[in-house]
């Protein structure tokens, strides 16, 4: 059991989801209108019901735009590519993951120069 005190596999409310997440009921329900992976139960009165891979797909878009800094348009692409079952070459997730280090030390020396200025 969680701490919400149901089992790892029941349905989440919005509320409940939110308060896993911390995003914001308007932005999960925004995010419906644009990723058609999310995708709740809805029953009477248009209740929302997310079922455990929905909200692990709420953290992950959550990731990826908060953290990783992909557009909205992006995480689309990114999860309409793995729904076709498209494979990236072996290369290119080990590239990216070399790249970063250096991205991150690009990026900590833009802010270093926006902070002097």
């Amino acid at each position: 059991m969680s701490d919400t005190g149901k089992a790892e596999g029941a349905f989440r409310t919005i509320g409940e989801v939110t308060a896993a997440t911390g995003v914001a009921p308007h932005v999960l329900r925004y995010w419906e209108s644009r990723f058609p992976e999310l995708r709740p139960v809805t029953r009477a009165g248009n209740r929302r019901y997310y079922r455990p891979a929905d909200v692990a797909l709420v953290e992950r878009i959550q990731r990826l735009l908060g953290t990783e800094g992909y557009t909205v348009k992006g995480v689309q692409k990114l999860l309409a590519s793995e729904g076709r079952g498209v494979q990236q070459p072996a290369s290119a997730p080990n590239a990216a993951l070399a790249a970063m280090p250096a991205l991150r030390a690009i990026r900590d020396r833009l802010q270093r120069a926006l902070d002097a200025a």
